[in-house]
């Protein structure tokens, strides 16, 4: 074997010049990816104390619009209203706002452009802006939101115009997607995000509350039966010219109400000053505000819609025993005054051509016969001595006569005059007349089965049962046929009373009512439609009352609703009412 070329131990030069030139380039490499390490990080840093200093700066220089956080984004400042098919009704909504922030330009004039340019810009995009108000805000030189609730492409058309000081945070605002629909129920939330009205008064801390926020508040109203109830009265009110029309729609075992409309209503999108405040025009003509819920906060008398209810109390007290008993129908004096009926309908009268026709002569009698004690002590059962029972803050306090009643505030109680109430009052009271006797306080909550309060019993179920054939036959041969809807056995009753003024009674200012209950075999809903000022009309055949106004509003809403709450109509089947028609021989239109 032959000896190495060099001795042992050594490296060859070449080896190590190639090994330390290898050690260099790994040196530079790393030395690199360092640079670039920093510099990147550095680049964070910047950015990040820019952002920070973004921040600050904008905390200190003015009011500035509430912005929307991460958590904002998937969490709502408040939660949602739906219905009680899980419908939203109220929930919030992401949208971009015009702010005009002057400090976003450090020197100079708060704007590159002329305060005039601008504004005549801006009204090009948005033809309702106000074009003075805009201008004095651009001119003064204050933040201040110029326009919410603007479309992308809209904000685009303004980011166009290069102007710094106008700004586009993305803002939460409540939105109501069904519109004006429901709005009274609804009520509406105030730039301070506070609840106004309705039920988001009502709910305002639960609808706030962390829980509140992640779950939905569940309304017992049903957008479908809802929109159904509007949609009529809005048509009766543009046939007989009417001031206004309300209505409710409820359900007579558990007090929930599936519907309640008071026209003309407003827009919870948009609401205007005027919308909630009475203004003094409105206060001479007796009118009332868009906003103002007729329903469960005006008072009115509803007149004939009172006689049932007189009628089951005699029937329970047991001072009508025979409703084939024929009571006087003369016009009957009482000290000065005298108690009439619209029409002669012969010399006496049983007690259902009573109802049938109407007649205030024999429902005074009955009346008088009751007492003020008895009559006094059924309102009272059934609520009508206190404000409706209703989650609404905006609740009217009947006209009640204290203390005991004397025998004429007896009989006109018993007709419907005397007392004013809501509609609301009469629909409960309606529901307890038909159920089998029990009054149960009403609701805009989803109740579950275990949660339908116990409630009262009022009437006997024995009274109630005659009740259902009496209603049923005021809408066959009596002043409520107009009300009558074919497979649906509608029952209910008439009523129209004059509006009172200044000077008494105005004579051509009604107020038509007409309370009703379906199916009257098994009643599961009233309904209660009401119109106020109702003018004759050709549409109405020149008539004012309650039978020609009030009750078609019945004769359309319940084939619209009855099969969306799951009552077909059926011309098979109807409440038995032979044996008391022979005692009817026919009846006329009030």
């Amino acid at each position: 074997m032959n000896a190495p070329a060099f001795p042992l131990g050594t490296i060859p030069t070449t080896v190590s010049v190639g090994r330390r030139r290898l050690v260099n380039v790994r040196q530079r490499s790393l030395l690199v990816a360092k640079m670039r390490t920093l510099w990147v990080l550095g680049v964070f840093v910047l950015i990040t104390v820019l952002a920070l200093l973004r921040i600050i700066y904008l905390g200190f220089t003015g009011a500035t619009p509430r912005q929307i956080d991460l958590a904002g984004l998937l969490v709502p400042d408040r939660g949602e209203i739906v219905d009680r098919n899980g419908v939203p009704l109220a929930r919030d909504f992401r949208v971009y706002s015009l702010w005009f922030n002057p400090k976003a330009m450090t020197e100079g004039s708060s704007l590159i452009h002329s305060p005039e340019e601008v504004t005549a810009k801006l009204v090009a995009i948005f033809p309702d802006l106000d074009h003075d108000d805009i201008l004095a805000r651009l001119r003064a030189g204050r933040p201040s939101y110029l326009r919410k609730s603007l479309l992308p492409e809209d904000a685009n058309k303004v980011h166009a115009l290069g102007e710094p000081a106008l700004e586009f945070p993305l803002e939460a605002t409540r939105f109501y997607p069904q519109g004006s629909m429901a709005a009274h129920v609804l009520g509406y939330v105030d730039s301070y995000g506070k609840g106004k009205v309705g039920m988001e008064e009502a709910f305002n801390d639960q609808l706030i509350s962390p829980e509140g926020r992640m779950n939905p508040s569940v309304l017992s109203i049903d957008f479908r039966v809802q929109s159904a109830l509007e949609d009529e009265l809005a048509r009766a009110i543009q046939l007989s010219q009417a001031k206004g029309a309300a209505g409710v729609i409820l359900d007579v075992d558990t007090g929930e109400i599936l519907a309640l409309a008071s026209l003309p209503s407003f827009d919870p999108n948009h609401v205007k000053p005027n919308d909630m405040v009475v203004t003094p025009e409105q206060a001479a003509q007796g009118e009332v505000p868009h906003g103002f819920n007729r329903v469960t906060n005006q008072v009115y008398e509803l007149g004939s819609t009172f006689k049932p209810l007189t009628v089951a109390a005699a029937l329970d007290a047991g001072t009508i025993t025979d409703l084939g008993r024929r009571f006087p129908a003369s016009p009957l004096r009482v000290g000065r005054f005298t108690i009439n009926d619209t029409h002669r309908y012969g010399a006496t009268l049983n007690v259902p051509e009573t109802l049938i026709h109407s007649s205030n002569i024999v429902t005074a009698h009955i009346a008088d016969e009751l007492g003020g004690v008895r009559l006094k002590k059924t309102m009272e059962s059934l609520g009508m001595n206190e404000r409706p029972y209703v989650e609404l803050p905006a609740r009217g306090f009947p006209i009640w006569a204290r203390g005991e009643w004397p025998r004429l505030r007896t009989m006109t109680v018993a007709y419907g005059h005397g007392i004013a109430v809501t509609p609301l009052h009469l629909a409960s009271a309606y529901a307890a007349l038909v159920n089998g006797g029990i009054w149960r306080p009403a609701t805009l909550k989803k109740l579950a089965p275990s949660d339908v309060p116990e409630g009262r019993r009022v009437f006997k179920a024995s009274t109630s049962a005659r009740m259902r054939q009496l209603l049923r036959m005021i809408v066959q041969y009596g002043t409520g046929r107009k009300a009558d809807a074919p497979g649906f056995r509608v029952g209910g009753k008439t009523g129209s009373a004059e509006k009172p003024g200044a000077g008494g009674y105005r004579r051509h200012s009604l107020i038509s009512t007409f309370a009703a209950a379906f199916p009257m075999d098994k009643p599961r809903y009233v309904v209660i439609s009401m119109m106020d000022e109702p003018q004759g009309t050709a549409a109405t055949s020149y008539q004012r009352t309650a039978a020609w106004n009030a009750a078609p509003v019945i004769q359309r809403v319940v084939p619209r609703i009855g099969p969306l709450l799951g009552i077909m109509p059926d011309e098979t089947r109807d409440i038995d009412t032979s044996d008391l028609r022979p005692l009817v021989p026919g009846g006329d239109a009030e």
